[in-house]
């Protein structure tokens, strides 16, 4: 019969392989907040930089407090006096030496004094502006030295570790997305780098206008590279699969609209309908047609037929073996 025409061939692959989608996601805040004073006041240092990293709870603003130390110390003062009236008053009401009515003013001043030192302490405490979770700072709208009124916009502080991710799954992965699914994104500003998360929150309804579905997913940010605002591309595993046979993309044989593989069986080929799934750079996923351990043909498919005799080289990638010397 025919000489075997020489093909090169690749084994079927077993790999462990991701099912994801890809698409592109925001980067939000995980928590923002606008800082403005309780009270009004004179500012009289800010404590950070802008853009600086801060801890919960760091002073952030002082405002001029020397009014509200006078007040207190007035306060600490009339509160002290009152004290001691009210005691006596005690002494003197336990030996039926004073009146009712002068021992219950002396109390409810007692309470009007008490009251006014806490006011003057709050006060204090409010001159004050501390950040109330740890985050970033952004840029401030006052400067040392202006009078900020209450509720007066100060600086933004965002918390962005973890950051959250929001992206957009198309309305047909309805089914298969799940809280607890890992995320991998990619940032435009850290091309090398890799950054994972994990799905929080998945909206409950589709969005009618897109007909898609908005997730939600939180991504450890320790070093604060990522940053709100930023888009990055987002790629959502949705399923593993552990033994996924994998054939270069080359040993693929479209006729029509089917795919086909040739295999190498008892030194012929034989062509065999396949179906596939996910595809990678050079390579793509076998889900029904193939067995592990075949031999694919990946180049001569053309000078064959189904049934032809073969003679398989190994894959061009292999280095060359010089013969052994005589």
């Amino acid at each position: 019969g025919m000489p075997p025409t020489a093909v090169e061939t690749a084994s079927v692959e077993i790999t462990s392989l991701d099912q994801s989608v890809d698409v592109i996601g925001t980067l939000r805040a995980d928590e923002s907040v606008t800082l403005r004073p309780e009270i009004a006041g004179r500012i009289e240092k800010i404590l950070f930089t802008e853009g600086q990293q801060v801890r919960k709870g760091e002073p952030l603003f002082r405002l001029d407090a020397a009014l509200i130390r006078a007040d207190l110390n007035e306060a600490n003062a009339n509160l002290a006096l009152s004290q001691r009236s009210f005691d006596r008053a005690e002494d003197l009401i336990d030996r039926k030496l004073i009146a009712q009515s002068d021992y219950d003013s002396a109390r409810s001043k007692l309470s009007v004094d008490r009251a006014k030192q806490a006011s003057a302490r709050t006060r204090l405490d409010k001159s004050v502006i501390r950040s109330p979770f740890a985050g970033v700072v952004g840029l401030r709208q006052v400067s040392v030295g202006e009078y900020v009124s209450v509720g007066q916009a100060l600086v933004d502080v965002v918390s962005i570790d973890p950051i959250k991710l929001e992206f957009a799954v198309p309305e047909l992965y309805l089914s298969q997305v799940k809280v607890g699914q890992a995320v991998n994104l990619r940032a435009d500003a850290f091309p090398g780098e890799r950054f994972a998360g994990e799905v929080y929150a998945v909206a409950p309804q589709i969005d009618l206008a897109t007909r898609s579905l908005t997730v939600r997913a939180r991504v450890p940010n320790p070093d604060g590279k990522l940053r709100p605002g930023q888009f990055s591309s987002v790629s959502l595993v949705l399923d593993r699969v552990s033994d996924a046979m994998i054939i270069p993309e080359q040993a693929l044989w479209p006729l029509g609209d089917k795919q086909y593989v040739y295999r190498v069986v008892d030194g012929k080929a034989d062509q065999v309908e396949v179906r596939t799934g996910q595809r990678q750079p050079g390579k793509v996923q076998i889900v029904s047609g193939l067995n592990a351990g075949d031999t694919v043909i990946t180049a001569g498919q053309q000078k064959i037929g189904a049934g032809s005799p073969v003679n398989p080289l190994p894959p061009r990638t292999a280095p060359a073996t010089p013969a052994p010397a005589q």
